[in-house]
């Protein structure tokens, strides 16, 4: 952990805010020396110089240094403004060049260069195609992009961790999200964010436009409107229906806790677990803890521990859980909660556990701090106090990150043409996920695989398959001439 305290304490967090100044100044000795030296002052990381122009007057350099925040960037680029002799030409972030013109588009699959082409994917060859599918409606998941494809639908209301900033501006997460399903599971997503925020409306549209996916993943849809929504579509809808900020979210932490119960030679039946934040994901992750035979599960809102009875900052979600958890009845703050937990689970936001918290639990305690972008404590302040810690960062070791599953979940149940989620196919993919961590590599800073380990996909869509088979939620069908490929 000394490289990234290191970095920590010199100002710029690994995996932070990067910006690229365009610099012009005089070819003088020294020059590039004065540059460097302000940016160290502010508390930048200098990372690439590239010469863009060299003459015997002028020199122009792309610079480029990581900062904290934007914030803290503006700072730099103003100290390199008051270098003498220096002015800045432009500033460019790569992140919004990335982004430039969108991160997606449609492709063609089939080659469009005579006139026989055409007409065999157009008119008038397509009208058979037509006809067949009117005649059997089955053959739609074979002869359409159905059988590959999902909707990634959102209303905005709670993206990542900048809340309710609505359906535009979660357009580029929703690219994203497009983008790791293609990447990592060889299937088709397209963005749907929606300009509403009512539940029927909402269901409505998903509704219509059905007929063109093989499956509805929700997306940043604040609670408790996220679970109405969710379940209402399951039943209506003969399609897939998966809301990932839950249900996501469970199946990694599941996987994550199955590989560190082993590190700490400790069973689900004897855990006692706090979770900070009882939103979509604390419930959906709860629940799954709980079908795996944990039977003392706490949760805390703003107004502290969820106990049978509570009737303030209440809604029909926490009504049940209230019920259904926390067989001690403690009642109060976190404090109350921690005294002899085995693990903790945050969901919540940044700073909200200390050390003293930690200092409570029982032994080899076990801390998910998953808040982003900072997490409930930082892995630096916690490490001397916890045996295993995970975050839901990248620059740490043991990221719980929900693309190993959402990608190979989808394609899993895609290829089963599977009509429903149920938690026996979750449970499935939490386990898939754990195994492709060995006895032999398994660690405390190594419980959880790389989202870039091509294998997990692979794994968690066949245990989703056949799980669907076993259970009814699909039935098996004769393969069509149409074969999904995998990404290389």
């Amino acid at each position: 952990m000394e490289r990234r305290a290191t970095a920590i304490r010199d100002g710029v967090r690994p995996g932070g805010y990067t910006l690229t100044v365009r610099t012009a100044y005089p070819n003088e000795v020294g020059m590039l020396g004065k540059i460097a030296s302000a940016i160290g002052k502010a508390g930048g990381d200098i990372g690439a110089v590239d010469i863009v122009q060299s003459s015997r007057d002028t020199m122009v350099r792309d610079i480029s240094f990581a900062a904290r925040d934007v914030d803290h960037a503006h700072r730099i680029t103003e100290a390199i403004k008051q270098v003498e002799k220096v002015s800045l030409r432009s500033i460019s972030d790569p992140v919004f060049l990335l982004h430039l013109g969108g991160k997606i588009e449609v492709t063609s699959r089939v080659p469009l260069n005579t006139r026989g082409d055409l007409s065999a994917a157009y008119t008038p060859g397509v009208a058979r195609v037509c006809q067949a599918i009117y005649s059997e409606p089955v053959a739609v998941w074979s002869l359409t992009i159905k059988g590959n494809c999902v909707a990634v639908v959102t209303d905005g209301t709670a993206v990542l961790g900048l809340g309710n900033i609505g359906p535009a501006a979660a357009l580029p997460v929703m690219e994203g999200k497009a983008i790791l399903f293609k990447e990592f599971g060889g299937v088709d997503a397209w963005p749907i964010c929606l300009n509403t925020t009512d539940v029927d409306e909402i269901v409505r549209t998903v509704k219509a436009i059905s007929p063109v996916f093989g499956g509805i993943n929700l997306e940043d849809i604040a609670a408790p409107r996220c679970f109405e929504i969710e379940a209402r579509l399951k039943e209506e809808l003969d399609i897939p229906v998966f809301h990932d900020d839950q249900h996501g979210t469970a199946v990694v932490v599941l996987a994550g806790l199955i590989n560190a119960l082993k590190i700490v030679g400790k069973e689900m039946a004897d855990l006692r677990v706090v979770f900070l934040g009882v939103g979509a994901a604390g419930v959906a992750c709860s629940k799954i803890l709980m079908s795996m035979g944990v039977k003392d599960i706490i949760g805390l809102d703003r107004a502290g521990a969820l106990y049978k009875g509570r009737t303030e900052h209440m809604n029909s979600e926490k009504t049940w859980y209230a019920e259904n958890t926390n067989p001690r009845q403690i009642k109060g703050d976190l404090s109350e909660a921690m005294r002899g937990a085995d693990v903790f689970i945050g969901v919540s936001g940044p700073g909200m556990l200390t050390v003293d918290h930690l200092k409570m639990m029982a032994r080899d305690p076990i801390v998910f701090a998953m808040a982003n972008p900072d997490p409930e404590i930082m892995p630096e302040e916690a490490e001397p106090y916890v045996r295993v810690m995970a975050t839901g960062r990248s620059d740490y070791p043991n990221q719980i990150n929900n693309v190993l599953c959402f990608p190979g979940f989808f394609r899993g149940l895609l290829d089963a043409h599977a009509t429903t989620v149920n938690e026996e196919m979750k449970i499935a993919a939490a386990e898939a996920i754990a195994s492709q961590v060995t006895d032999k590599e398994l660690q405390e800073e190594y419980i959880i695989p790389s989202v870039f380990n091509r294998h997990v996909a692979r794994a968690v869509a066949r245990a989703v398959t056949e799980t669907a088979y076993r259970t009814g939620a699909a039935v098996r069908h004769r393969r069509s001439h149409t074969t999904h490929l995998w990404p290389a």
